[in-house]
Order: C-alpha cells, then sequence, then structure tokens
C-alpha cells in the first residue's frame, strides 16, 4: 500500500479528530481511512491512535509520528507544485549579479535574443566587481571567474575561457620579445585583467612547470577591460581573458607573448541561493548562456558567491 497514501490518512484522522471526518476530508469511504490507518500500525509495528466512541486521539508516539508526517505531506505537496511551475511559461523579474567585463562582452550582447524569447520577463543586470550576498540582496542568480564548489554552495560551471598573455606591437618592438616566463621580471606588466593571484601570476611554462611571476607591476587596476586599454596603448604586458581582447588578437592589435606558452584555462561560474527550485525564468537564462555543457548545480547551503 502506498506510505503516503497512509501517512495522508493517519494526519487526516489527527486533523478531523475522527474516521468519519478524515473520510470526508479526503472524499473517500470511512472503511478506506480505517484501511490504510491499520496497516500503517502494522507495518511500524505500533499503535499510533487512541480509538474511543467519541473521539480519537493520537497516541504520544502517534503525535510524534504526525509532526514528522505533517512535514513529508508538505515537502510532497511543494514538489507537485514545484513540478507545475516548472512547465510554466518563464515571466517576472530575474535579478542576475554578473562581473563587469564578462557581464559587458558576453552577457549584454545577447540579452536582446533573450528577450525577445521571453516577453515576459524583464532583467535586472547588475554589474558587480565584489562578492554578493544572492539571498539578502535579493539575486537570483550569480556569474563570475571561479571553481564550482562541491561543498555548500548551488553553483555550476557556465562557460570556459582561456588567460591570455599579450601586448601591443609597439611594446614588443620597444622592449623585445620574452621567450621565457623568467624573462617577465624585466618587463612592464599590468595587473588586473584577472590572472593575478596574491598579486602574483601563475604560468605554466612551456616545460609544464607552474612557475610564479612576482614582479611589481607598473600599474594595477580592478577591471579587465581598462587593463587591456592600457595593453592596447603599449604600456606593458598584461594577463587578459580571451573573451575581452579576442578582437583586438583577431585584429592584430596585441599579440600573444612567448611562444608555445600553455592556455591558461579558467571558468564562469554560476551560482543560484540555496536549496532554490531552478525557477523557468533562471533555466530559461542558463539554456542561452550556458557554453560549458553541464546539466546540473552542486551543493544546495551557501549563498556567497563571487
Amino acid at each position: 500500500m502506498d506510505r503516503l497514501t497512509e501517512m495522508e490518512a493517519f494526519a487526516t484522522v489527527v486533523d478531523q479528530g475522527g474516521f468519519t471526518g478524515a473520510a470526508r476530508k479526503l472524499q473517500v469511504s470511512k472503511s478506506a481511512i480505517s484501511k490504510h490507518v491499520s496497516s500503517l500500525e502494522a507495518r511500524l509495528g505500533v499503535r499510533l491512535l487512541n480509538r474511543t466512541t467519541r473521539r480519537v486521539n493520537p497516541t504520544e508516539i502517534g503525535l510524534v509520528y504526525y509532526e514528522r508526517a505533517q512535514e513529508v505531506l508538505v515537502a510532497a505537496r511543494e514538489a507537485d507544485g514545484m513540478v507545475g511551475a516548472l512547465q510554466s511559461e518563464p515571466e517576472g523579474l530575474l535579478r542576475v549579479a554578473v562581473t563587469p567585463d564578462y557581464g559587458r562582452s558576453v552577457i549584454a550582447p545577447r540579452l536582446s535574443e533573450f528577450l525577445q524569447s521571453y516577453p515576459s520577463v524583464s532583467v535586472d543586470l547588475v554589474l558587480i566587481d565584489r562578492p554578493v550576498e544572492l539571498n539578502s540582496e535579493g539575486f537570483d542568480l550569480s556569474i563570475a571567474p571561479g571553481a564550482a564548489t562541491t561543498g555548500n554552495a548551488q553553483s555550476r560551471i557556465l562557460d570556459s575561457f582561456a588567460l591570455e598573455l599579450v601586448a601591443a606591437p609597439a611594446y614588443l618592438d620597444a622592449h623585445g620579445h620574452p621567450a621565457r616566463v623568467e624573462d617577465l621580471v624585466s618587463h612592464v606588466l599590468l595587473h588586473g585583467g584577472g590572472g593575478e593571484v596574491d598579486g602574483a601570476w601563475r604560468l605554466t611554462a612551456q616545460t609544464g612547470e607552474v612557475r610564479t611571476v612576482r614582479a611589481r607591476p607598473r600599474i594595477a587596476i580592478n577591471n579587465s577591460e581598462v587593463v587591456a586599454d592600457m595593453t592596447l596603448q603599449g604600456i606593458g604586458m598584461a594577463l587578459l581573458p580571451d573573451y575581452v581582447i579576442g578582437d583586438a588578437l583577431r585584429d592584430g592589435l596585441l599579440r600573444r607573448v612567448i611562444p608555445g606558452l600553455p592556455t591558461q584555462t579558467r571558468h564562469i561560474v554560476a551560482t543560484l541561493p540555496p536549496k532554490r527550485h531552478l525557477n523557468p525564468r533562471v533555466s530559461a537564462f542558463l539554456d542561452l548562456f550556458d557554453r560549458s555543457g553541464s546539466n546540473g548545480f552542486t551543493g544546495n547551503t551557501s549563498s556567497a558567491a563571487r
């Protein structure tokens, strides 16, 4: 016999104070209610109800079971409602926090496509270069470079990108072409493109070894687009995301530094608030922008995301 049916019959008997009221509430026969409750008691091996001629009351164990049964029944109803909601047409306000460079370079150019596909959805795209508290700040989603967590946060890899070590032709003509990672310490470095860890560059050399470049930068700016502009002016070399400098590389305005340097790959991560179901507007948004082939979120409790 179905456990949820037994549980619902028992909980309704407690709520209604008897089998007759429960049968009326659930629109089944009194004998069916009695059969469900008896089956439940037999399966559990305990008496859940004290039956008298006037009233039916839960036993001490029955009262404890009733409280837990109510939680299960509420969760089951919410699950049913969630399925219906997920099948509905996306609508309402979608609030997305995204780092400025990725937001402008990748998200913003495709927003019109998203809005045309889903006319009942409006978007509040907040370009923000700091960690956000999704719940307290009212965001449905955050998008930023990082690593998908396997612990607390609901996150998944949305996209991947390469960090490119680049310089303008004019800079290389004036200062020379470094041949090895070690040569970078004698060059003008521009920091702020997303490639620094604790103020240093971690680069994989041609040999496959990870090298740390700790030379003091000539300029440090906390925005990769501004760093890219400075690099285009020939002021120095920088480690920048390919989604920011792809056109400049293709057009020859920037060149890759150090031939044969292995690609430095990083991820763009989408993060949801804890225990938040993937509502239709978020799902539709991710369907459009997910380039990674990822099909699910990891974790379920943290609301902090960069």
